[in-house]
């Protein structure tokens, strides 16, 4: 048996976690810039408030009803999903079997064979109230037979919280009958409309053993590597001048190198690209264009400067002046494991004395944060990062931060 665990609407539980003032009020999360809206509550969803929407489309409608309405705040997300994830681990790894597969920032699947049938409703409830008594995060469980029936079990879990408490298990036939007939093909896994009248006419052989209840898609070794590492970010504001976009391509270079390193890798290419969307002097029509150089290394790579050096030219090579850059982003690929690499008599630096700086460089930014050590390349002001204006404090990772507790009457 499978479970899908998932934290319900993640941000903005994050987000009330810390002023649960705001536990009966409506309340929206927008993405990267203050786009779009990204998640929201269940109050808010009864307002009408749709996922996707802009922020300028729903201005009225968020004052009119008192909304709370916040920016992304990565920083604490990623730290409460961690702390969730590790929840999860807690309650359900044993012997020296890993059980638990992080499928997103909010969702896990967890394999739950070891536990007798008639033991799973109560072991998921005793889950789903541990996770919030140690986080604070609510959580909705959906458990059946395979993967893509957790995901149906989850989402009627979902679907009506105070009749089934958010948790549900389909482990009689009967009950699997009754979901499926619940179910709309828009709504499975991985389909939703785009495909729903294609799969109503010719259904995929491994969806039909899914939904027959035969498992086809175990759960991942979380110490998988990862294929192709990206770092990506819309910029705050446009970018017309060659050097902020040699800073940005910088930071991210940075960033994926560090990504890199924490799964003990090295990377064979590197591909640079920037999305444009019109020049300077010309009207505003939303028209997005990407453009991307590819470069591969001579040798693979973990070392951040080595990567920053092979990217920079990449990024000159890109830019047009009077230009409207509005995102960027940089990819490593050809990705192989860093104790694997053939040696070099003739490299122009001591690779052990670089892997031990690289190494002293992720400690630091990692128990100080805001990159507290990094590359001159990188920039100084950033006056490109994403617009966050309207960001909750990062109350678990900052200790300028930190929330603060204060009794009544002192």
């Amino acid at each position: 048996m499978f479970a899908i665990v998932d934290c319900n609407s993640f941000y903005c539980s994050c987000e009330r976690l810390f002023k649960p003032h705001l536990n009966s009020r409506p309340v929206v999360v927008l993405s990267n810039n203050d786009g779009c809206i990204i998640s929201r509550t269940d109050e808010a969803k009864r307002l009408g408030i749709d996922m996707g929407t802009p922020l300028f489309e729903s201005r009225q409608l968020l004052q009119q009803h008192d909304v709370a309405v916040f920016s992304s705040n990565y920083h604490l997300y990623g730290d409460m999903s961690m702390r969730v994830m590790d929840t999860l681990r807690v309650m359900t790894d044993h012997a020296i079997h890993r059980c638990v597969e992080v499928y997103s920032v909010d969702e896990a699947f967890v394999d739950l064979s070891h536990l007798p049938v008639d033991a799973l409703q109560a072991f998921a409830e005793t889950l789903r109230d541990t996770v919030v008594q140690w986080t604070g995060i609510p959580v909705s469980i959906g458990i059946a037979p395979t993967k893509v029936l957790s995901k149906v079990a989850n989402r009627l879990a979902k679907k009506n919280k105070q009749a089934t408490r958010c948790v549900m298990v389909l482990n009689k036939e009967d009950l699997l009958q009754e979901a499926l007939e619940r179910t709309d093909v828009a709504d499975l896994w991985g389909i939703g409309r785009k495909y729903a009248r294609k799969l109503k006419e010719l259904y995929g052989v491994r969806m039909i053993k899914e939904l027959n209840g035969e498992p086809c898609i175990q759960l991942k070794d979380p110490l998988e590597k990862k294929k192709v590492i990206a770092t990506t970010r819309m910029f705050g504001k446009p970018v017309f001048d060659l050097q902020p976009l040699k800073e940005a391509i910088a930071t991210f270079t940075s960033r994926a190198a560090e990504k890199l390193r924490r799964q003990y890798s090295a990377a064979s290419s590197i591909d640079v690209f920037v999305v444009t969307n019109g020049a300077v002097g010309k009207p505003y029509v939303y028209d997005p264009q990407s453009h991307h150089r590819y470069f591969t290394l001579l040798r693979p790579t973990s070392d951040t400067a080595e990567l920053i050096h092979a990217a920079i030219p990449l990024i000159s090579s890109l830019y047009r002046p009077g230009t409207r850059y509005v995102k960027a982003g940089v990819m490593l690929g050809g990705i192989v494991p860093d104790d694997a690499l053939q040696g070099d008599l003739f490299a122009p630096v001591d690779k052990q004395r670089n892997r031990a700086l690289m190494q002293a460089l992720d400690n630091i930014n990692f128990s100080m944060r805001d990159d507290m050590v990094k590359f001159v390349a990188s920039g100084l002001t950033r006056n490109w990062k994403m617009r966050q204006e309207m960001r909750s404090g990062r109350f678990t990772t900052r200790w300028e931060e930190l929330y603060e507790l204060k009794e009544k009457g002192f």
